[in-house]
């Protein structure tokens, strides 16, 4: 048989998705098909690329170094055949929720001014590499630990972090939080594109409760509701203020590393220029 494209994308929805309901709903597709698709791929190729011995589904080592081929080239495809790349190729900068902070607009202005001729287009996707290991961007920024396979990265500045908690609460009346503060009440977690898990604490003093959300909106909303508090980078507080969160400083936790990452391999030529850029306006801050 021969492998076509939609192979290829289904394979990376389901790596996307982890569950292969979902994917076959961000395809438009049955779950049947995606399940037949996945199979013919993967009798193509020869291996086991994703693990169903769980209830959960989990990439096989073959799978997560198959998705990495998959990604370049299902980014190379769609490159090709944009006609306004074949000028001037823009150079598409994901984020996940706070880009890089107050440098954001400078970042923006001074890559105008700076390269005319390669347009930068910031791109907000939830979730964990932000669009990068689907090939849907250049290039990201990713903060906190960054070990998906197949990923360069370049450290940028760090962050402090901080609380956010409901603007009503006792915690608001607070100068400044500590992790113990937090342990002690319901936590949330965004698990899709967030940068705080559970090992942020000591292992014998974490949060008792915890709520899990999909992104940064529904973060704030269910902060602002009450329903718990949470941990973020100081640039959350300057990018999504909120009248029902109220940001403090979390003395006792350790500063976010902000890392610029890309795909190894062919990456946009102009990533080495966004670096040094991003570089220099993290000093200057």
């Amino acid at each position: 048989m021969s492998i076509e494209l939609r192979h290829l994308r289904c394979f990376l929805a389901i790596a996307e998705e982890r569950s292969l309901t979902r994917a076959a709903t961000a395809l438009h597709l049955t779950q049947p098909a995606v399940s037949r698709t996945l199979a013919a791929l993967e009798r193509h190729l020869g291996v086991r690329l994703v693990d169903r011995s769980t209830h959960h589904l989990h990439l096989t080592a073959e799978g997560r170094a198959f998705r990495e081929k998959a990604a370049a080239a299902v980014a190379a495809f769609d490159d090709a055949l944009d006609p306004a790349r074949l000028h001037h190729r823009p150079l598409r900068l994901g984020h996940a929720w706070s880009a890089l902070g107050a440098f954001t607009t400078p970042l923006l202005r001074r890559w105008q001014q700076e390269h005319p001729d390669t347009p930068l287009e910031l791109l907000r996707i939830d979730d964990r590499t932000a669009g990068l290991a689907r090939g849907e961007v250049d290039a990201a920024v990713l903060r906190g630990t960054v070990d998906t396979p197949g990923l360069v990265t370049a450290l940028l500045f760090t962050e402090p972090r901080v609380a956010a908690v409901t603007s009503d609460g006792p915690l608001a009346g607070r100068a400044s939080l500590t992790l113990a503060d937090l342990a002690a009440v319901p936590v949330v977690l965004n698990t899709v594109s967030g940068l705080t898990t559970l090992d942020l604490w000591p292992a014998g003093s974490r949060p008792v409760t915890t709520l899990t959300v999909g992104n940064t909106d529904d973060w704030l909303t269910a902060i602002a509701a009450g329903r718990g508090a949470g941990a973020s980078a100081a640039s959350t507080a300057q990018m999504h203020p909120h009248p029902g969160v109220t940001y403090r400083p979390l003395t006792d936790a350790p500063p976010v590393p902000v890392f610029l990452a890309w795909r190894a391999g062919a990456p946009h030529p102009e990533v080495g220029a966004l670096v040094a850029l991003a570089r220099e306006l993290g000093a200057e801050g």
